[in-house]
């Protein structure tokens, strides 16, 4: 029977709730009509008149393309369907001049999608665990709480020495991990995030308001010495309790920790862990050669 890879429209959500992937309650059929409107793209593999495949792309920050929302119909699995897609939408994406990275976030337990990431030759990055918690008031001591910085010259100026100069991963939502580079960071988004710094200087985290399903207040901090930081837990927890969820919504800590950190937790942590997330991805070789020399295991 004939195949068929086209990008999806509105109409062909019916197509999409007919498919029989094994999903309950499947989010990706409940805000489907914003995954198929910009920044958002989504394809889908068809045989004959029916979608044996789907999956899609978001642009973030202008220069990068995730690729998500990848399934597959039970009756056509075996048939390297979802592979060919992927393969079809990781060209589809560097066809676009303005990109320099494609990749997908999955968790270590979704085998079946990491065999398909891996077969795009996709390199593998590091684990996060989005860990999170209802409050971390265990992990307080009293210490006073660190200072908001409000210049945005000084927010500029830790993201390039922290993350940029040092090639590191960056959580710039929860779910959506990405290399850091300076096309990742706008000028308007930093100043919408809050961040703390110590007394001393030397150790600053991120703060920021993040919905998925729940309200989120997403912690970041890229070191593994946060039970050493005097005042951090206590910060944390503060501006948390500052921070009102909306109507429909609960609230919770997001805390992007990886290996390393969540080794440092001690045993009596308040934190769910989940599978942890493992990035794939490539930067474009053949436009971004410095990149791909930078952030070497996704050259």
């Amino acid at each position: 029977m004939e195949t068929k890879i086209r990008l999806l429209t509105i109409d062909d959500l019916p197509f999409l709730k007919a498919m029989q992937t094994g999903i309950e309650d499947d989010y990706v059929i409940r805000v489907y009509e914003r995954m198929v409107m910009p920044p958002n793209t989504l394809y889908g593999l068809f045989v004959g008149d029916k979608l044996a495949a789907l999956c899609g792309y978001t642009i973030f920050a202008g220069r990068y393309a995730m690729i998500g929302r990848l399934r597959s119909d039970e009756r056509f699995r075996g048939k390297n369907f979802a592979t060919v897609l992927t393969e079809f939408i990781k060209t589809e994406a560097f066809g676009r001049e303005e990109l320099i990275w494609v990749g997908a976030n999955t968790q270590e337990e979704n085998t079946p999608a990491r065999r398909v990431l891996e077969k795009q030759a996709f390199a593998e990055g590091p684990r996060l665990y989005g860990a999170v918690a209802e409050d971390v008031r265990s992990l307080c001591e009293a210490a006073p709480v660190w200072t908001k910085i409000d210049s945005l010259e000084r927010k500029k100026n830790w993201l390039e020495q922290v993350y940029v100069a040092t090639n590191r991963i960056f959580p710039l939502e929860c779910y959506y991990n990405f290399p850091a580079t300076t096309a990742l960071f706008d000028d308007e988004l930093i100043a919408t995030w809050d961040f703390y710094e110590n007394a001393n200087r030397d150790r600053m985290f991120i703060a920021k308001k993040d919905y998925k399903k729940y309200f989120n207040w997403h912690i970041i901090y890229p070191w593994d010495d946060f039970m050493e930081q005097p005042g951090f837990w206590e910060t944390v927890q503060t501006t948390y309790e500052l921070q009102g969820a909306p109507p429909g919504y609960e609230k919770r800590i997001w805390i992007d920790f990886d290996e390393t950190q969540v080794a440092s937790l001690p045993s009596c942590h308040p934190f769910e862990l989940p599978s942890p997330w493992i990035l794939y991805g490539a930067f474009r070789p053949s436009m971004h050669k410095e990149l791909s020399v930078q952030f070497g295991r996704f050259a």
